[in-house]
């Protein structure tokens, strides 16, 4: 072999390395993660006299088994993904976003009013992007209240989101319960233009299912968050505030502006997320149809490591769990699957550091 193949060969051995390492970091956690949540799975099916093998199965044919279960699994994981992606674009700036469900609230009655006011008949071409940046738009401005009161007083954004979900909320129930009801409801009346097409008008077998285009959306949405976080030079503004502000500022970097930009596009985000039920699903606002979703994206990104790609497959592995409870209801309690999935995210948060020390003392003892 001559010194210039060796030199080739060492050369793509060190270039990969940092790829091998970001891939071992990224990977592995979650994966250990899941180890433990299926072992303590086994052991909840097992203290209720049946078997693991069985449940399971029964989870898996209730969700990816048929068209239907599988349907509504990409359904839940949309709105999950959305929520996700918000949260994690949040925390790449070191902010914690806990205003997800407000934000998509406020962008699912955005887009209801639009799809109201548009006349019969508007083009989906025309009427689906006014009411995707109109429901960013509102999420966004719910988002940019946190977002300015860090920034010029320097209050903590997790208590300021947090009271924001219930203004937010209190003050949709009462517009919604006072003056834009449907008698005998709580959800507005159907709206007249924005309609996106389900998944059974393409294919007859989710015939039932909720599963809608808003889908695609919410992939092309996690590209574009990926592009902005990793490609564009706000996105390492922001990801260099979150892991040192103090060293950003130094280096000429705005924090009060980064954290204001950070807020307000994962409330754009989370907002843009209301189409799934509104324009997809129901085609009405319904008071409450966030609830529990803007909390779940929290776990969402903390499993997806916050990343966009990782947060879109733990969006399918938390609407998985969420529509398996559904199917093996009938063996074990459904609410077994809201303890796997407090399981799960305190596996993660133990393995990340854990796996991270082992791996780090593996390449030292390699290194040497």
């Amino acid at each position: 072999m001559t010194e210039s193949s060796l030199a080739a060969g060492t050369q793509r051995t060190f270039s990969a390395t940092p790829w091998r390492k970001r891939a071992e970091e990224a990977l592995l956690p979650p994966f250990v993660a899941l180890l433990v949540a299926l072992v303590c799975g086994d052991l909840l099916i097992l203290s209720y006299g049946q078997s693991p093998a069985n449940v399971y199965r029964l989870l898996l044919e209730g969700t990816w088994g048929n068209a239907y279960g599988f349907g509504q699994v990409l359904y839940k994981a949309t709105t999950l993904a959305f929520t996700g992606l918000a949260v994690s674009f949040g925390l790449r700036a070191g902010l914690f976003n806990i205003g997800g469900e407000s934000q998509l609230a406020a962008g699912g009655f955005a887009a209801a009013l639009i799809g109201l006011a548009l006349p019969i008949g508007t083009p989906l071409i025309l009427a689906l992007p006014i009411c995707i940046v109109l429901a960013g738009a509102a999420g966004g401005v719910v988002g940019a209240v946190p977002g300015y009161l860090k920034t010029r007083f320097g209050a903590h954004e997790v208590i300021v989101t947090i009271m924001l979900n219930f203004i937010v909320l209190a003050l949709l129930n009462w517009f919604i319960a006072g003056h834009l009801h449907v008698p005998e409801t709580l959800h507005t009346p159907e709206i007249h233009a924005g309609f996106l097409p389900r998944l059974a008008d393409l294919d007859a077998d989710f015939h039932g299912s909720a599963a809608n285009l808003a889908l695609i959306v919410a992939i092309v949405a996690a590209v574009a968050v990926w592009f902005y976080l990793f490609r564009a030079r706000g996105g390492y503004e922001l990801r260099a505030v979150g892991l040192q502000p103090d060293a950003a500022e130094y280096g000429g970097i705005s924090v009060g502006r980064v954290w204001m930009r950070a807020m307000t596009w994962s409330g754009v985000i989370a907002g843009i997320g209301g189409i799934n039920y509104v324009l997809g699903y129901k085609h009405y606002y319904e008071d409450g149809f966030a609830s529990g979703a803007g909390f779940l994206g929290i776990a969402v990104a903390l499993v997806g490591r916050n990343h966009p790609f990782g947060v879109l497959i733990a969006a399918f592995f938390f609407a998985t769990l969420s529509q398996g409870g559904l199917a093996i209801h009938a063996f074990v309690p459904k609410q077994m699957m809201d303890v796997l999935q407090g399981v799960v995210i305190l596996a993660v948060a133990m393995a990340v550091p854990e796996v991270r020390s082992i791996l780090r003392s593996a390449r030292r003892r390699s290194d040497a």
